[in-house]
């Protein structure tokens, strides 16, 4: 039999696929040899698979998810099913491509106005560099008074601490355009901050004066470029920052200068709910720890997030004195929670905590990850199902 199919490191050759990576894609069903040997366990397959196998590497080089390359060469000859996970595939890259010149524009704006000294234009009070014209969503120029709308006044360095710690999870799906923001939400003395890709969310608090509302009022969903160019334009984060919120504007002004841009008119999805959850444990540890142990610690490969894409697992766990353990592949049943690890670094990283206290309900309910003495401050990552054991 061996004669008449190709040996695991001969696909490897001819497909450009590494062996470790055909191991993988059969583990994940989706290019399974003809024949495993029973007393070696070497994989074989057959000539006809060494097509898939080179379609196959095609695939990974533009991106494509697990789910999607499972779809296109499991599709019945003659379906058009691989077409349409293709299309709907280079869509998802046109957007992403759209997203990304529009940030360049942005930056290159930034880049110049920290670059080249500022110049006032009276007739519209716009400032750019020397031969650029100010982005169309996004005003730089010196200040001026607070207008008619409510104006609220913030320490610098508080909302700067507050953007560094929710830009993290701010959404970037196209075809959810009320997540593709940071929400600004006056509530009495302070100004809440909120981000979410549905995955994670985000929250930070900031000090608020000025036109302080009694009572909570719905929130104004800045626009991500208008969030970086913010975030840019506070720098260390001195003095203070008058901020105008409604009527479809988002205006800042400090340090002489103002950006300001318009305000989408969607509706951010209720964030209260999922502050709402009563932990079963609360432990504090030093944020450096919790982030080696997962950087060092065991992942499994689960589906989760847009389009059903798979993603790293990092599963935690108590041990028997209650302390917080990042659990091994084959870490016995007991109480576990799995998240995705990247976002659960990510979240280790805003705003560089230097402890940390993480609240945990379940394997089902969502994992909270706080600053101590900053109650307002914090992430949520939502819990990712693991399989029922065999």
């Amino acid at each position: 039999m061996e004669s008449e199919l190709h040996s695991i490191g001969e696909l490897a050759r001819a497909s450009g696929l590494g062996v470790g990576t055909l191991r993988y894609y059969d583990g994940a069903e989706v290019l399974a040899p003809a024949w495993v040997d029973p007393q070696t366990g070497y994989r074989w397959y057959r000539p006809g698979q060494l097509a898939d196998a080179r379609l196959l590497a095609r695939l990974r080089r533009v991106g494509l998810p697990l789910a999607g390359i499972r779809a296109v060469l499991g599709a019945a000859p003659g379906s058009g099913d691989g077409r349409r996970v293709l299309d709907a595939h280079l869509r998802r890259l046109e957007d992403g491509l759209a997203d990304a010149r529009r940030e360049l524009s942005l930056i290159r704006a930034m880049i110049d106005q920290r670059e080249q000294p500022m110049t006032t234009d009276p007739a519209d009070h716009r400032s750019t560099a020397p031969g650029h014209a100010a982005p169309s969503s996004t005003v730089l120029g010196p200040a001026a008074s607070c207008p008619a709308a409510p104006c609220l006044t913030v320490p610098a360095g508080a909302l700067a601490a507050a953007l560094d710690a929710v830009r993290f999870a701010v959404g970037g799906d196209p075809e959810l355009p009320s997540l593709a923001g940071v929400l600004f939400e006056p509530d009495g003395p302070v100004l809440r901050l909120v981000a979410t890709d549905r995955y994670r969310m985000a929250f930070a608090e900031v000090p608020a004066s000025g036109d302080v509302p009694e009572e909570p009022v719905a929130g104004t969903i800045v626009p991500t470029p208008l969030v970086d160019a913010l975030r840019a334009l506070l720098g260390p984060g001195n003095g203070e920052v008058a901020l105008t919120l409604g009527g479809g504007l988002v205006r800042a002004e400090t340090g002489g200068h103002r950006i300001e841009g318009a305000a989408p008119d969607l509706d951010y999805p209720d964030h209260r709910a999922v502050t709402r959850f009563e932990p079963e444990h609360r432990i504090t540890l030093p944020a450096a720890d919790l982030r080696a142990a997962v950087e060092a610690g065991a992942t499994r490969t689960l589906p989760s997030g847009p389009h059903g894409a798979e993603c790293e697992v990092t599963v935690l766990t108590l041990t028997g004195d209650g302390r917080l353990a990042v659990a091994d592949d084959d870490a016995p049943e007991g109480f576990r929670v799995a998240v995705n690890r990247d976002f659960l670094l990510d979240a280790l990283d805003a705003g560089r905590p230097e402890q940390l206290r993480l609240e945990l309900g379940g394997p089902i309910a969502p994992l909270a990850i706080r600053t101590p003495g900053r109650e307002g401050t914090f992430s949520v990552l939502m819990p990712i199902r693991l399989p029922e054991p065999a």
